[in-house]
């Protein structure tokens, strides 16, 4: 059934494409140090990065429903990777950036429709789910790779600081992602094994989720306990809070460039 997807509807966009030029020209203006403000071309790598992978989130799910039998999927464009294509392209691209930049926090977006109706079996619809989070997952084992395989000889500082903020970004939506909250993955992963009752009486708080998300991690208390967690899980895979405090510094452009202490200096006991 599958198959009832076209060439066309299949074909990677021009849109994708760019922002993935966007994320190769900037990486490698971070590396070089091609840019006279740094600060610039880190800012352009973490968001084209970041955009990419919520496309790559929201085409996991697609991909995932089409095996699963949403034979519709790819007349939606979904599987085109073209963020435009998304039903609430607000909610899919331009709120998770805008959080990015205000809050430095990778908040999790949506959403592609899935017509479920043509989906047998839980253990399918509870995939379809976990299969965008799944993928923030990857992203963030392959930005952290260096620093667990202790890979980071030769590279710049700059580079690493950008690669630690983006990897901390793409945690962070993935965590809150696995939330069990209407509205979010972490609540399709569970919503196919609850009573219809229950599912009924939770259907109506699905279009607040994110927003109450977003308004439990502003109580100070809440947002302490979660980055210290987040911080915990980011040492565990060899990144310090020393490189995501100095990734988020330079991608914060507006601020002016920091001045960063050499790597040398950085306290031993932030790091794994």
């Amino acid at each position: 059934m599958a198959s009832t997807a076209t060439r066309g509807d299949r074909r990677v966009s021009s849109v994708f494409l760019a922002l993935v030029a966007v994320m190769a020209v900037s990486g490698w203006a971070v590396w070089t140090g091609f840019s006279k403000m740094p600060g610039v071309a880190v800012f352009l790598f973490v968001v084209s990065g970041w955009i990419v992978s919520l496309c790559l989130h929201e085409y996991a799910h697609a991909r995932t429903a089409l095996h699963s039998g949403d034979i519709s999927i790819g007349a939606k464009g979904y599987l085109t990777l073209n963020p435009l294509k998304y039903t609430h392209a607000m909610l899919s691209i331009v709120l998770p950036v805008v959080f990015v930049i205000l809050g430095g926090i990778g908040l999790p977006g949506g959403a592609v429709f899935i017509e479920r109706h043509r989906i047998r079996g839980r253990w399918r619809h509870s995939l379809i789910s976990a299969a965008g989070p799944l993928t923030n997952v990857l992203f963030a084992a392959v930005c952290t790779a260096p620093f667990w395989l202790d890979a980071l000889d030769g590279v710049p500082d700059d580079f690493r600081y950008a690669l630690a903020f983006l990897a901390l970004l793409q945690v962070t939506a993935a965590i809150l992602n696995f939330l069990p909250m209407p509205g979010l993955d972490g609540y399709g992963v569970i919503e196919p094994w609850l009573s219809y009752k229950v599912r009924r009486q939770v259907e109506p708080l699905a279009p607040f989720g994110l927003l109450a998300v977003f308004a439990i991690l502003w109580i100070p208390e809440v947002n302490s306990a979660f980055f210290d967690a987040i911080h915990a899980l980011m040492r565990a895979l060899g990144v310090s809070e020393w490189d995501t405090y100095w990734g988020r510094e330079l991608f914060q452009v507006w601020r002016g460039t920091p001045d960063i202490p050499p790597l040398s200096e950085a306290p031993y006991a932030t790091f794994s």
